[in-house]
């Protein structure tokens, strides 16, 4: 079946991450569908005009400093209200990319709705480890009352939530993890669509036999990246860790010689770390996670905490290993025993190419059309 009329919904255009490259594919996918979400950023507002992407923004778009502000107005009811006001008459099938609110749009019964969903809110649905692991930026100093003051409008949420989920037509999953919390809370089926890697940017990089490990990630503290570095440190073992975030200082204070922070490189950088690099370490618990594929596509190894997408994306023994425990100690011994020479590069890179944007893009259109 032809759609001639169609409508792409996300949650925000704010950040620049794995949602947002999503979304980007989707409306390249269909040129012709308008954009709608609940606040663009002046950046993004920039990006969606030289791309020609038209969009259509809500009513908390003239919130004040919602750029800065946004994720402190989502535990209220603001966002399920912009996204129910959106009209959705005009068009035959509306594809929205979910991980808080999107998919809490209503559309006429004979318009299809297709959702992928990254995950259920864990806001709603998962707000104790939620509200540990976020950072409170300007609201730091009130931390421990964030949970108990918004247990109210969170249980409203998550009732409305479900609700939201039940008039979705086809969920899509984007990894088993998601899959998994969607049955749960939602007692609904899905299907998996698993998120793409840039290949291009990753499979020229020439590779070489590196004397570091590599680290690449948001240094927040549930990342666990202390992990390691305490590791490395312990083995004398070089490391570089790339990215930047709100726990930088305090790893900072635990590297000593051996510990190198990139804090800003260039995709073209970030390809030459990968390539040169014994192996990548993956120290946190993420329903998916796309850095594994891209080391994966300069052929190196990965060794990874046995939890979430790298279970799906990693294959013990053939492109790279686990750590049972997250901690230092379980670290250390499969570091102990690891050898670059017992992976294959050329198999890490054809494991990395089942990730591609054109398997992506066709999976995507196989439940358009």
């Amino acid at each position: 079946m032809l759609y001639p009329k169609i409508a792409i919904v996300t949650d925000d255009l704010i950040q620049f991450g794995g949602q947002e490259r999503l979304v980007m594919a989707i409306c390249k996918m269909f040129p012709d569908a308008p954009l709608f979400t609940s606040v663009v950023s002046k950046k993004w507002q920039k990006q969606l005009k030289d791309k020609k992407i038209k969009f259509v923004t809500s009513f908390i778009q003239k919130f004040p400093f919602i750029e800065k502000l946004n994720r402190y107005y989502s535990p209220f009811l603001f966002h399920v209200l912009a996204f129910e006001s959106f009209d959705f008459s005009k068009f035959d099938l509306v594809i929205s990319i979910s991980s808080r609110y999107a998919h809490h749009i209503i559309t006429r019964p004979q318009t299809r709705h297709i959702c992928y969903m990254n995950t259920p809110g864990r806001m709603f649905w998962e707000s104790g480890s939620y509200f540990e692991s976020e950072s409170y930026g300007y609201l730091s100093p009130i931390r421990k009352l964030a949970k108990p003051f918004l247990s109210l409008p969170l249980n409203y949420l998550r009732m409305l939530d479900y609700a939201a989920a039940q008039r979705i037509d086809m969920l899509i999953a984007n990894s088993k993890t998601p899959q998994d919390r969607i049955k749960k809370y939602y007692n609904r089926e899905s299907r998996i669509i698993y998120p793409f890697v840039d290949l291009a940017k990753f499979e020229s990089s020439a590779g070489s036999q590196g004397e570091y490990f590599l680290v690449v990630t948001r240094l927040v503290s549930w990342k666990r990246v202390d992990i390691a570095i305490k590791a490395c440190e312990r083995l004398n073992l070089d490391l570089k860790i790339v990215g930047k975030g709100p726990d930088s200082a305090r790893l900072k204070k635990l590297a000593k010689k051996h510990t190198e922070f990139l804090d800003k490189v260039s995709d073209e950088e970030l390809a030459g770390y990968y390539s040169k690099c014994r192996a990548l370490i993956v120290t946190q618990f993420e329903d998916f996670g796309i850095v594994p594929i891209e080391a994966m596509a300069c052929g190196k190894p990965v060794i990874a905490y046995r939890k979430g997408g790298v279970l799906e994306t990693v294959v013990e023994g053939e492109t790279g290993t686990f750590f049972d425990e997250q901690t230092e100690d379980s670290l250390v011994t499969v570091l102990r025993g690891f050898n670059p020479s017992d992976f294959s590069s050329q198999g890490c890179k054809d494991r990395a190419r089942l990730f591609s944007q054109e398997s992506f893009e066709n999976q995507i259109k196989s439940v358009v059309y």
